[in-house]
Parts: structure tokens; sequence; C-alpha cells
């Protein structure tokens, strides 16, 4: 779907973002071959640990992989607090090369305020998980970059001693489709400043100031652009993902209103401009969800500030969505909605 309409601007990629749960694996693949004939740029898969969700992303886009030829596939996001930098670099690697250079990795920090949930399965945390995801992100970086780790001994078969040891694989061009997921302007400017990709999802923390979603969003956005032009790497590239639905017909529209969590209210229209919540046990305000008419949702996307200062624009699937549901909203999406989008903002 990158195909330019006439004007100034490149035309924005169109992805989405799914789950794809343990128990229907074949159902994940099915969308994402669905998706690619529909004609999305990239998908996202969700991450989840503990839950009916994907755990292991890249074992599933590697096999995704091989049976699409074109779609780019990507992570929404995989949250650092449980990875090792190391062994994540040496996944990431095989993950690209297995898919022919079409990984898009979003990197992100964790989602919950408990996280003593997480110790048995995935070892305690010595200090800040702030501070500790900071530290593998940073490893992973250097080690993406080849960074030197150690030098053969005699002890490693096939390698001279001496030789500069590095993770493997190494993937060209991977370490430039890394992207983080962001929320705060600090963080979104941690990313452009460290020459990562950012990705903007459906909430952002509530600073308290009242400002609706959109503006904190927009506040993120710009102070990433301001932190990558600085550091030499351009605008960078932003992904905003939103969950507006567009709907053919009355039973569509009765059926999909069910799938929106319910401490988001969500009727035909519009959700609440400023509705505050908790998420990871801090404060955060939710993105305006559009149910209705393929032409409402293209108004409303359009009227999206941060939409039309994006890169890249993701339909968020509703979580819970049965596979055939999923399929049906990209298809309307794909058809009735991407080519007034496009029409729009290019």
């Amino acid at each position: 779907m990158t195909a330019s309409a006439s004007g100034t601007r490149e035309a924005p990629r169109i992805g989405f973002v799914g789950q794809v749960d343990h128990g229907a694996l074949e159902d994940g693949r099915a969308l994402f071959l669905e998706a690619e004939e529909l004609g999305y740029d990239v998908g996202y898969v969700r991450v989840r640990h503990l839950q009916d969700a994907l755990s292991s992303p890249l074992l599933f886009l590697s096999a995704l992989g091989q049976h699409t030829s074109r779609i780019q596939l990507g992570t929404a996001v995989i949250p650092l607090r449980f990875e090792n930098a190391g062994r994540l670099a040496e996944d990431l690697a095989t993950a690209d090369l297995l898919t022919g250079g079409r990984l898009r990795p979003g990197l992100g920090s964790g989602y919950s305020a408990h996280d003593a949930i997480y110790t048995r399965a995935f070892a305690a945390l010595h200090g800040d998980r702030t501070d500790h995801v900071d530290r593998v992100l940073h490893d992973l970086l250097e080690l993406m970059d080849g960074e030197i780790v150690a030098g053969a001994d005699q002890h490693i078969e096939g390698v001279d001693p001496g030789t500069p040891l590095r993770i493997q694989p190494q993937a060209p061009g991977l370490r430039e489709r890394l992207a983080y997921g962001a929320a705060s302007p600090q963080r979104a400017a941690m990313a452009g400043h460290a020459g990562l990709g950012l990705q903007l999802a459906t909430m952002a923390p509530d600073d308290g100031s009242g400002r609706s979603f959109e503006l904190l969003q927009l506040e993120a956005l710009e102070a990433y652009r301001e932190a990558s032009r600085e550091a030499g790497h351009g605008e960078g590239h932003v992904m905003v993902s939103r969950q507006m639905i567009p709907v053919e017909s009355e039973a569509d529209l009765e059926r999909y209103v069910t799938l929106i969590p319910r401490e988001r209210t969500a009727g035909p229209g519009v959700s609440d401009e400023h509705q505050s919540q908790e998420i990871g046990g801090n404060a955060a305000v939710f993105s305006r969800i559009v149910i209705g008419d393929p032409g409402v949702v293209a108004q409303a996307l359009v009227a999206d500030a941060v939409v039309q200062a994006a890169d890249e624009i993701s339909l968020v699937l509703p979580f819970g969505a049965p596979a055939a549901d999923q399929r049906a909203m990209l298809g309307t999406f794909a058809r009735h909605v991407v080519p007034h989008l496009l029409t729009a903002i290019v």
C-alpha cells in the first residue's frame, strides 16, 4: 500500500497490530497471509508472557516468513524486562535472515506494576526496572553493531586463538529497522537519540494536565523527531497505531462494540476525549476509539494530528476478536478506509 498518490509527501506505510494466541497459531498465520493479499505493508504481533498470547514472537515470525513473500513482520513490542541482550541479539538476527530481511522488531520495557509475578519464570530484577531495561537495550545495540565481546582462546574449536569474537549471526540492515515503543516524551527522545524508530500505541501517560491523548502523544512524537535530528539520524521513523474499526453492517457494529474493553466504553461513534485509567500501576490516557462507517473512520484518522505526522499507520485489531472478524476488519479497512487515508495525507 505504499504506492504514492500525487502530492509532495511520500505515502505512509499501512500496517496492523494483531493478537495471536498459543492455541490458534494457524489462525494467526492465516491472518498474515490475508493481510499480504490485501496489500498491507507490515503486520505486528503483540507479545505477552504468562498469558494465552504469543510469548515467542520471533519463532512465530520466522515460521511465518516461510509462507509470505512481501509483507514485513514486526513485534509490538518485545518487553526487554524479560530479555538477555546477547540471546536476543542472536534471535533477532536469525529471524531476520530467515524472513529475508523483513523483520521490523519493536522493543519496549514491560507492562506490569507487580513484577513479583514474573520472578519464578524470569528471575528477579536487581534494581529499578527502567534501569534494567536501559542496560539491556544499550547492550543489545552494542552487540548488534558488532562489538567485539572477547578474543578466542585455544578452546574455541575451528577458530584461531586471538580471533575477535562477536555475536553471531550479524544481519545487515536490521539495526536500522529496530523501533522502540515509547509513551512519554522522555522515552521517545531516548529512542530518537539512539537512532531507533518510534512506535506509538493507543495510550499515553497521564501527566495531570488534563490535555487530550492526541496532544500528549504529539508531544512525544515531536520530542522524538527533535532528538533524532540532533543526533544526526534525520527525522527517524514513526509508527502510530489506532483502534478505529470500520463496519459495513449493523450486525457487525453490534458485535464489534462488545470487543472493546469495558473500561474504555465505546458505543457507535467515539470514546471520551480524556479518559484516564490505570495501566501498569500508572495513570494513562487512551486514544479515541471509532467504530462506524468506513467514511467516518477515515475522517477520524485524517483529523488526527499524530496520524498526519506519522510515517506509518497501523490498525489495532481488538483483543479477543474471533479470527474471522479480524480478517473481515482487515479487509474492510484495506478496501474502504486506506484509499481515503492515502489521498488525504500524501
